[in-house]
């Protein structure tokens, strides 16, 4: 449910379609984002600059915000994200991505790729703003205790499926995916940056002893130790496109309805441009729906 503050903002045809009535299936979603948004090196898409004036436009330019309503099918318990000037602004500004947009986002997919289907059986998500770096710091316990309690809401873990964790590394921190497979006991760790799962010991340990403690809460046989596989993805070339690339990862593992994660092929073009075409035609799209709804 979309609550509103302000005063509403209506649509030019005074109305607006919901996302869930245009569901396509996830291989034409995955691609069309890329085709339908023609954009060049250094320059906004059309669609970027378009829903740009409309959040101009709007009262949440002058303070108002939007509350996005998540049931548990997305992230296990019920959860809401607000949606304000400066979530807007860092997708226009090409800015750092902060919790609200990851939310906000992986929300969409969850709406318009896997609602209703089968898909909601094989991929599950963890709220970032609950599972990160800081909170491990403080009491990695607690932490582990609310990973079990994620996995303890899906039904049968005994099939595979994956559970995609966006973790930052901390305040204005690094994005990066590490998706689970309960039933394989395995770990892919997806990062835009050189470098493995070893940066973030306590990541580590906290996932895996989660892993294992509901196992055993399952009575689930351990039969080998976690596997953590390092995916070769493309990378990033700045130091503020991590959060593009983790919900990129996300959306294309989908799109593909793969448990075992392939390579990921490097293109020198996969740079900001071509992944904010996916996200904007996406991310903004639905950003219009919160804001004109």
């Amino acid at each position: 449910m979309l609550k509103k503050t302000g005063k509403d903002i209506p649509t030019k045809s005074g109305t607006k379609t919901n996302p869930k009535s245009q569901k396509e299936v996830p291989g034409q979603m995955l691609d069309k984002a890329s085709n339908e948004i023609p954009t060049t090196s250094g320059t906004k898409s059309q669609i970027m600059m378009r829903l740009e004036k409309m959040v101009e436009e709007s009262d949440i330019m002058h303070g108002a915000i939007r509350s996005v309503d998540m049931d548990e099918g997305v992230f296990g318990i019920a959860h809401s994200e607000l949606i304000a000037k400066e979530d807007m602004q860092q997708l226009f500004e090409h800015e750092e991505l902060g919790i609200a947009v990851i939310h906000t986002y992986i929300w969409y997919m969850y709406d318009t790729l896997m609602r209703g289907t089968e898909l909601c059986n094989r991929f599950n998500f963890i709220a970032a703003s609950r599972i990160n770096t800081t909170f491990i710091t403080k009491n990695p316990t607690s932490v582990m205790n609310e990973l079990v309690d994620r996995f303890m809401v899906a039904g049968d873990n005994t099939t595979p499926n994956l559970y995609f964790l966006p973790f930052n590394s901390g305040i204005g921190g690094h994005w990066v995916l590490v998706a689970m497979d309960l039933s394989r006991l395995m770990v892919y760790y997806l990062d835009s940056l050189p470098g493995d799962w070893s940066k973030y010991p306590s990541m580590k340990k906290t996932v895996d002893a989660a892993i294992l403690k509901f196992r055993s809460k399952k009575n689930y046989r351990n039969r080998k130790d976690i596997t953590w596989v390092r995916v070769q993805c493309p990378q990033q070339n700045n130091l503020i496109d991590c959060g593009f690339f983790v919900l990129r990862f996300m959306r294309d593992i989908i799109a593909l309805n793969r448990i075992d994660i392939p390579k990921m092929e490097r293109n020198n073009n996969l740079g900001f441009i071509l992944i904010l075409s996916d996200i904007s035609s996406n991310l903004l799209l639905n950003h219009e729906y919160v804001l004109f709804s």
